[in-house]
């Protein structure tokens, strides 16, 4: 019989060292499903993920579908609660039944509450590129006629960022 050597050397990943301390505080906060909390990206989404988060899952008194809490800050608490409904399809579907029935939105500061301490990130946006030698060149040639140097300057940086742009 052929066994497959493995190539760990002993060492095991991460998540299996610690799903045993995210399901078990997951569950003393009510996610039964701790995929909620681990992939909260994927299943919002990478906008509202940025905006809010899940802090608590209550269960109604004859577990006739739970309420969600997500925590977010009051200036977009407006936006989240404008996505509950498509929210809580998501949320779901990653649970796999109709287990949540209201979402409920908290707000508070960007730093969060004491005991949970969640930051909330805004996205990324790549600075401006520099263009190259030859895009700068041509935006010079194109602008050179004009006599004030304001303008001229103007439509040079117009010039290098339209023929800097990516054709694709």
């Amino acid at each position: 019989m052929n066994r497959r050597s493995t190539t760990t050397y002993g060492f095991k990943r991460t998540a299996s060292l610690l799903e045993g301390r995210i399901r078990r505080a997951g569950e003393s906060r009510g996610f039964a499903v701790t995929r909620l909390l681990t992939h909260w990206d994927e299943i919002a989404g990478p906008e509202l993920a940025q905006m809010a988060r899940p802090v608590d899952v209550k269960y109604g008194r004859q577990n006739f579908g739970a309420t969600l809490t997500l925590l977010t800050d009051g200036a977009r608490a407006p936006l989240v609660e404008m996505q509950k409904e498509q929210l809580r399809q998501k949320v779901n579907a990653a649970y796999g039944y109709n287990a949540i029935a209201r979402i409920r939105i908290t707000q508070t500061a960007s730093t969060g509450f004491a005991e949970g301490q969640v930051a909330f990130s805004t996205p990324k946006t790549p600075g401006p590129k520099t263009p190259d030698a030859a895009t700068q060149a041509a935006a010079r040639d194109v602008a050179g006629g004009v006599g004030d140097d304001g303008l001229r300057a103007a439509l040079e940086a117009l010039g290098q960022n339209v023929l800097g742009r990516d054709k694709s």
